[in-house]
This record gives C-alpha cells, sequence and structure tokens, in this order.
C-alpha cells in the first residue's frame, strides 16, 4: 500500500488515503504522517482499540477506561534521528516501505527503531480516531474514498477474467509486467470515461440543462458497463475510425 503511495510516478500530492481495516497498523499510520500525508483507514475493531496518552491515564479519570498503555517517549527521542534517516531513504526511493517493515518485523528481538515507529503511530492513531468521532465530514470522506477504492477494485476483477483474476507468475520481473498491463488497461479506461463525462457535461449545459459542480466531484470515471471485456478485437477496423466518438443520445441512452 505504502509502496504505491511514496512511488506513485506522478505530480499528484497526496493528503490523504482511504482504506479498509487490512494494514491499520502503528507503524503504517506513523509513516504515512511522516511522509506528509494522514492515514485514513475505516477501523473495523473501533471499540476494541484504545487510546494512547503521553500522560499516565490517571490524569484523565474520567477516560480512563479508554485508555492504553502510555507513549514511550523516551524511545522516541533516542530513536528520532534514525526515524528522520529512514523517512528520508523512503521519500527519495532508496527503500520501499514495505520492505523496511518487513527487516524490522524480522528481528528476533523487537528492534527500537521498530518501536519508536510504533510509539509515534500510537499517537497519529489516536489523533485519528479522535478526529474521527468528533468529525462526522472525515467520516463522510472515508467512505466517499473507499467507495471509489472498491469500485476500482471491482472494475479490476471484470477486466482481469484470465486465471479466475489471479497473478501466478512465479518470477517478480514476470508479476510486475502483468500488474503493470493490468494498470494500463485500467487507466485507459478511465481516461476514455473522463474525456466522455466532460462531452456530456458540455453537451448538458449546451441545453441549458442543470449539471452542479457539487455533485461532479462526486461523478467516478471507473464505470464499464459500456465496455466489452470479451470477444473479437479488430484492430485493423478500430485503428481506421480512430479518433473521438459522437455522443449516444439515442432515446434508450437517455432513458437509461
Amino acid at each position: 500500500m505504502l509502496d504505491g503511495l511514496t512511488n506513485h510516478g506522478t505530480g499528484l500530492k497526496i493528503t490523504e488515503h482511504y482504506t479498509d481495516t487490512g494494514g491499520a497498523t502503528d507503524h503504517v499510520f506513523a509513516l504515512c504522517a511522516l511522509l506528509g500525508f494522514r492515514f485514513c483507514p475505516r477501523l473495523r475493531d473501533f471499540p476494541d482499540r484504545r487510546l494512547a496518552s503521553i500522560a499516565p491515564a490517571s490524569s484523565y479519570p474520567s477516560i480512563s477506561p479508554l485508555l492504553g498503555k502510555t507513549i514511550r517517549t523516551d524511545i522516541i527521542r533516542e530513536q528520532w534521528e534514525d526515524v528522520l534517516r529512514l523517512v528520508g531513504s523512503i521519500k527519495a526511493g532508496h527503500v520501499a516501505p514495505s520492505r523496511m517493515l518487513r527487516k524490522l518485523a524480522a528481528y528476533e528481538r523487537q528492534n527500537r527503531l521498530d518501536v519508536a515507529l510504533q510509539e509515534i503511530g500510537k499517537i497519529e492513531r489516536t489523533l485519528f480516531m479522535l478526529d474521527w468521532l468528533e468529525t462526522p465530514d472525515l467520516r463522510q470522506r472515508c467512505q466517499a474514498g473507499l467507495n471509489n477504492s472498491e469500485q476500482r477494485h471491482v472494475l479490476t476483477q471484470a477486466i482481469h477474467t484470465f486465471r479466475q483474476g489471479r497473478i501466478i507468475d512465479r518470477s517478480h520481473e514476470a508479476q510486475q509486467y502483468r500488474a503493470s498491463g493490468l494498470n494500463l488497461v485500467i487507466a485507459a479506461i478511465v481516461y476514455w470515461n473522463t474525456v466522455y463525462l466532460q462531452t456530456a457535461v458540455t453537451h448538458l449545459r449546451s441545453t441549458s440543462a442543470v449539471v452542479p459542480e457539487d455533485l461532479l466531484a462526486h461523478t467516478s470515471p471507473v464505470g464499464w458497463e459500456h465496455i466489452a471485456f470479451s470477444g473479437d478485437f479488430l484492430w485493423d477496423k478500430a485503428a481506421a475510425s480512430a479518433g473521438r466518438k459522437t455522443l449516444n443520445l439515442s432515446k434508450q441512452a437517455r432513458a437509461a
């Protein structure tokens, strides 16, 4: 997850990342915050998670049942320089976050840098949980972001029907080629849909139809009902008719 966010190869500035409970660890909370964007998972086991505090739980008697172990600030201070070096290496692309987390977890005894990241993550997770409880807008954004992600996953499954959607190549290079090809097809579909959504909006506005900007923000270009994923592909015919297609304005299409 973090690998794609830190090295996505675009000029996009990511501010929030929405995901489901899977992979929502304190280490991920820490690295996301230190890399400059916010980790916003939908925590399935929210009631079972404990908040973390720097002061002892006895300092907050009204919420002490909600508090877990106190933050070990001494380890954060001790390891802070190493934490910054790790984050700098990840940001520069010298090391993948997933590889570094696996390496830290592989030590027989818990590595102190690993502990420091976990403690920082507890702070970030606590701040996120408090915001989640107090901010309906955050909960709505997370749900909307998850809906978009799920729609993208379903599109992936619809495209990748060969071998029941499983990548079984053994070599890492072959797996990368397969995944890159899948992403290229998804990008082509999103681009096609985006272009024609804009054309459709322009047409509607030319007929004096009201198309509110706030509703357009919730329109996703990840639909595929109009795309055939199987059959014969006549590349010569497609090349001869390359170019922008006109909108389908038949009565049946408008009714749909």
